[in-house]
């Protein structure tokens, strides 16, 4: 059977991705930030699309993901879910959203649940998000959750190195991830760290795990769009695999296309009317 006709009638659910771990089912998630790419991710078979706060590095141009703010993610978010029908749609809190202040935390999160009609919401951080994200799910809002490398930590951590290789920071991951699932996130990111970590922490937790840069031992995978697409060209981490090189295959229409206009090729007559 096609991969794009595997149970693309039954809707991806919180409840489903759990179903998921328990049969020893991987986990496919994607970002998506507009309208004519989520409806592509989504026919594709695809279970959980993120819009992540990556759209400040891929939409926006900034160099880190920090810059985007609430409203942008709620753009990104309704454009998403005009085009998804079955894919789980998870949206990120973005930077100084919900960090410190948990009513700011979940006043954000009932934005982006109200405007956007998303149906999740993923943050960054254990221990110290606590407040924030128990105010979040006592509201009924779903909670991803996201730990190792946090790249909205990036000026705290000052690299996109791996993360937990030390024992002391290890050993506050796997806390971290049993006080998430404790709290009622229903699954969690695990990204750039140690593959043998990853596995460990998956088999402790009954909710799933997704990563990136964190080995074959989680119950899922997630990756950027526009990297794994090559649209991103100039980003390889070691974790990264291409699926396409849709960069050069831009590069060459639009160029045959600059050409054709220049020779007057474009339009034909049979182009016109």
């Amino acid at each position: 059977m096609s991969t794009n006709t595997i149970d693309n009638s039954r809707k991806v659910t919180t409840r489903r991705l759990v179903e998921k771990k328990q049969r020893g089912e991987k986990i496919s998630m994607l970002t998506a930030y507009d309208y004519s790419s989520a409806k592509i991710v989504d026919e594709s078979g695809i279970d959980v699309i993120l819009v992540g706060d990556s759209a400040s590095n891929v939409m926006a141009g900034n160099v880190t993901t920090l810059p985007i703010t609430l409203d942008q993610m709620i753009y990104h978010a309704k454009s998403v879910m005009k085009a998804v029908k079955r894919a789980l749609v998870v949206v990120d809190l973005p930077f100084g959203s919900y960090q410190g202040n948990s009513k700011e935390a979940l006043a954000s999160a009932i934005r982006i649940m109200k405007e956007s009609h998303a149906e999740a919401v993923k943050m960054e951080g254990g221990a110290e998000i606590r407040e924030s994200v128990e105010r979040i799910l006592c509201a009924g809002i779903p909670v991803m959750g996201h730990l190792g490398l946090t790249p909205q930590s990036i000026n705290k951590f000052g690299t996109y190195s791996v993360r937990a290789r030390e024992e002391e920071e290890a050993r506050k991951l796997i806390a971290d991830a049993k006080l998430l699932e404790e709290i009622g996130c229903f699954a969690i990111v695990l990204e750039k760290i140690p593959a043998k970590l990853a596995a460990e922490v998956s088999a402790q937790l009954t909710i799933p795990t997704i990563g990136i840069g964190a080995g074959g031992g989680t119950d899922g995978q997630v990756l950027v769009m526009h990297d794994m697409l090559g649209i991103n060209s100039g980003f390889s981490p070691r974790f990264l695999r291409r699926y396409a090189n849709l960069a050069e295959i831009m590069h060459n229409a639009i160029g045959r296309y600059v050409e054709d206009v220049k020779s007057g090729d474009f339009p034909s007559e049979t182009e016109s009317y």
